[in-house]
């Protein structure tokens, strides 16, 4: 029985996917090679040199990409008085304070991503065993947690992507639709790579950026040369 469909292999036929592409002939190949009648997604995958269960080697941030990422990000902001105003005309979808916590933990959660001021985080608390696995809780070190409410909800809806990396030293990160097309695909890729470098722990050592794949939603992994990354950053 094939491990991948009809439409996977006929997408891969006579590539030889162990190769590592130059970094803008590996995202359009992936971009080319898509094949759902949907916009896929593309993602990265991003082996650090670094050992996340040492806190000093804990990379974790957020970018906003230029480009977006072409959905409709649905955002719950968290918050009382006048910032609960300030949510809405920015854009929140969702704003409330202890009532919105309240919807939560009845099991609504009809939203992409959520923001809290400072003062609300004790009963943002509360919902952090649902927020927390699904990557939605509000953390200072992304700026989803700030009295400046106004620009936490522009950034989300504008495109912009959390990051943390696993306990295999693996990030990963949407960087747009394949409807972008390989430019606009590099140009937020570089805005995400550049961040992730300046985020760069002093107590990793050896080779920071080991490895790097793109793909899209159905499509397979491409993985990118080293050298040619570096390049790409100028580093």
């Amino acid at each position: 029985m094939p491990k991948h469909g009809k439409n996977y292999r006929n997408a891969v036929e006579g590539t030889d996917l162990s190769q590592r592409f130059d970094i803008a002939e590996g995202v359009k190949f992936a971009v080319d090679k898509a094949y759902a009648k949907f916009d896929e997604t593309v993602d990265v995958a991003i082996n650090l040199g670094v050992d996340p269960k040492y806190s000093d080697q804990m990379v974790r941030g957020a970018v906003t990409l230029p480009n977006g990422l072409g959905k409709d990000v649905r955002v719950a902001a968290f918050c009382k008085g006048d910032k609960e105003t300030e949510a809405r005309e920015a854009g929140a979808d969702f704003v409330g304070a202890e009532d919105l916590v309240e919807k939560v933990q009845g099991g609504w959660l009809d939203f992409d991503k959520a923001i809290a001021t400072p003062d609300m985080m004790a009963q943002v608390g509360k919902i952090g065993r649902v927020l927390g696995p699904r990557g939605m809780m509000p953390n200072a070190k992304t700026g989803t947690v700030t009295f400046d409410i106004a620009t936490a909800v522009k950034e989300l809806k504008a495109g912009k992507v959390e990051f943390k990396v696993d306990k295999a030293g693996v990030l990963h990160a949407p960087i747009g639709k394949v409807s972008f097309g390989a430019d606009k695909l590099l140009e937020n890729l570089k805005s995400l790579l550049d961040t992730i470098m300046r985020l760069k722990p002093s107590a990793a050592k050896g080779t920071y950026v080991k490895a790097v794949a793109v793909a899209t939603t159905m499509g397979p992994g491409v993985k990118l040369d080293p050298l040619s990354i570096r390049r790409f950053l100028d580093v």
